[in-house]
């Protein structure tokens, strides 16, 4: 199987929401629609501009099988240190167990480690717990905190 990761472009768009829509939780909160909603063109349009935030794929031949966002924070703490978030973890249904989430994980931790980052986050959905926190701590991920969220 040769997956290759790369920085997203606009062109594939459509297939990222795909996957973000696909998912379980996703199917509840993502529009995946023809014409897709400018609100996805103007979040890739921010993301893409900014220079500390990334959005990775895994693509198969032409066809985008996984993503994931990283963003890279410089924080006062730990010495004026910088950290990478990870987010929106997904690989398409029919390729998950088989490796394209971890060949993501592993490109942005390389990402993060040429960035300088001291440390690597990330949040999972406790519905996952199951299947994401073992799969996060098979890299080393390990549940230190306690993460909290305020819907808006």
């Amino acid at each position: 199987m040769d997956i290759l990761v790369r920085t997203a472009t606009a062109a594939e768009l459509t297939q990222m929401v795909a996957l973000l829509a696909e998912d379980v939780l996703g199917k509840t909160r993502e529009r995946y629609e023809n014409p897709l909603p400018d609100s996805y063109k103007r979040a890739f349009q921010a993301i893409d501009a900014d220079p500390n935030n990334e959005l990775l794929i895994a693509c198969q031949g032409e066809e985008v099988v996984g993503v994931l966002q990283i963003t890279f924070t410089p924080f006062l703490t730990h010495q004026g240190g910088w950290r990478a978030s990870i987010e929106g973890v997904r690989a398409k249904a029919s390729m998950r167990g088989k490796g394209v989430g971890s060949i993501l994980i592993k490109a942005a931790v390389e990402r993060a480690k040429a960035r300088g980052c001291h440390l690597v986050q990330l949040t999972m959905d406790k519905q996952r717990a199951d299947t994401a926190l073992p799969f996060y701590r098979t890299f080393g991920f390990q549940a230190t905190h306690e993460g909290l969220k305020l819907k808006l």
